[in-house]
């Protein structure tokens, strides 16, 4: 039995989809079973927003139980104005690292403050890419209370993103390129065109591009490196078929919604990538789960019984890779000991460069101080030190003494600190300067 065969025996559940458009509320409603998906019922709540919540819930609610669904979550769908989307590449970084990693640059992938914030993160497939959403918390806030005021059972808040990459893989991973697209009628005297696709190089596009077919078609498949050639199907055709839809029903129109349902009827293959907090989830009814739970422990059962026949295989493999690790280790120590040494040696000869340097340059200093102080001047003190030259004696002149010094590359900032005094050959001086020690 093949991962997909398992994949589609383990699919039963029941959703709810929620599309929150720029005017209207798109619901659809879906069964999940192995044998196929049956789209229960779909609505179109119009301008919701000009309704009292009390009045369109009862609306949503009425139309649950018609179905039969009274005891199901929504996953609601936040616009897309209202949600920043972001890929971010963290290659080689474990799931249990990625908030960590997150926490680094999420500041960077969004312009709200912290405290104004909210996002959740899933890893896309097996790849290192990790699709991240964010969302302001008054625009979270606003909307869970308008489907509390409504009497709404959400269980999620997520977007059109994370929904169409779950409702893809509800039966089996697609393979190869996927560039979709459904134009999409809100109003607006031209479509906008929904669009959605994978390749190997982005493994997730989703947009909503206000441009012509040919323009938005051509641009996608340009984001996802794919053939400028290739094919679009409709939103529709890449979702699993539904065995069953109401009669009328244009598929292509709640494509979307229909995306929601799928993800919300079987969220185990669906992204975890949930913008609500945990204590606000509504949670549904339990005993759907209980058929999965079953054809769980009957695979989990078939799939210990294929392990146990292969783990003395692993067992040898181990001991094979821990008596190989057992033969390289004392070359590997030899090898840390030797790069140590050579370290040590290194630190010492840089100490022996700079002591000839520094001698170099006191040489070079009193040099300088024989130049600048010249006859009829004459020392009877000097000290110098690393930072510091001290003199004193006696001159005609005392005062240019200070502009030669400052005027040299080897002193700075000189000045007496002693007051001057007359002697029978002129003036006695004591001078100290800074000293501009060259670094080596």
């Amino acid at each position: 039995m093949t991962g997909s065969d398992v994949r589609k025996w383990l699919a039963i559940g029941s959703g709810a989809g929620i599309e929150i458009g720029r005017e209207d509320l798109n619901i659809t409603v879906a069964r999940v079973r192995p044998n196929g998906v049956r789209i229960l019922g779909s609505l179109t709540i119009n301008r919701f927003r000009d309704q009292p919540a009390a009045e369109w819930g009862a609306v949503y609610n009425n139309f649950l139980k018609k179905l039969g669904a009274g005891h199901l979550t929504a996953t609601v769908l936040l616009p897309r104005e209202d949600v920043i989307v972001r890929q971010v590449a963290l290659p080689g970084v474990a799931d249990r690292d990625i908030p960590s990693a997150l926490r680094f640059q999420i500041d960077s992938l969004h312009p709200y403050s912290d405290a104004d914030a909210v996002h959740d993160w899933a890893r896309i497939g097996k790849t290192p890419n990790v699709l991240v959403g964010i969302t302001r918390r008054d625009v979270l806030e606003r909307y869970l209370a308008l489907f509390n005021e409504a009497g709404v059972k959400v269980s999620s808040f997520t977007f059109p993103a994370a929904a169409m990459y779950s409702a893809v893989r509800l039966y089996a991973d697609p393979k190869g390129g996927l560039l979709a697209l459904s134009p999409r009628f809100e109003g607006e005297e031209e479509p906008a065109y929904e669009v959605y696709g994978e390749s190997e190089q982005r493994p997730l596009f989703s947009a909503r591009l206000d441009m012509p077919e040919q323009r938005a078609r051509s641009l996608a498949a340009s984001e996802l490196r794919l053939d400028p050639q290739i094919e679009a199907i409709g939103l529709d055709a890449a979702l699993p078929k539904p065995a069953a839809v109401p009669q009328g029903e244009d598929l292509g129109r709640i494509a979307i919604p229909y995306a929601a349902a799928l993800s919300g009827a079987f969220p185990r293959r669906s992204l975890r990538l949930n913008l609500l907090p945990e204590a606000e989830r509504a949670a549904g009814s339990r005993w759907m789960y209980v058929p999965t739970i079953a054809l769980a422990a009957v695979m989990l059962v078939a799939v210990c019984a294929v392990a146990a026949s292969g783990s003395y295989e692993n067992r040898r493999y181990v001991d094979v890779l821990e008596q190989q690790i057992h033969q390289v280790e004392p070359q590997a120590k030899k090898a840390a000991a030797l790069d140590r040494d050579i370290s040590v040696m290194r630190n010492r000869a840089q100490t022996l460069d700079n002591f000839r340097l520094r001698s170099k340059q006191d040489m070079d200093a009193l040099n300088e101080v024989t130049r600048v102080i010249a006859p009829p001047t004459w020392l009877n003190g000097l000290q110098l030190s690393r930072t510091q030259l001290s003199i004193t004696g006696e001159t005609d002149q005392s005062t240019r003494l200070l502009k030669a010094l400052d005027s040299t590359t080897q002193f700075k900032r000189s000045e007496f600190t002693l007051p001057l005094a007359r002697t029978q050959q002129g003036e006695s001086f004591s001078i100290r300067a800074a000293r501009e020690e060259a670094q080596p």
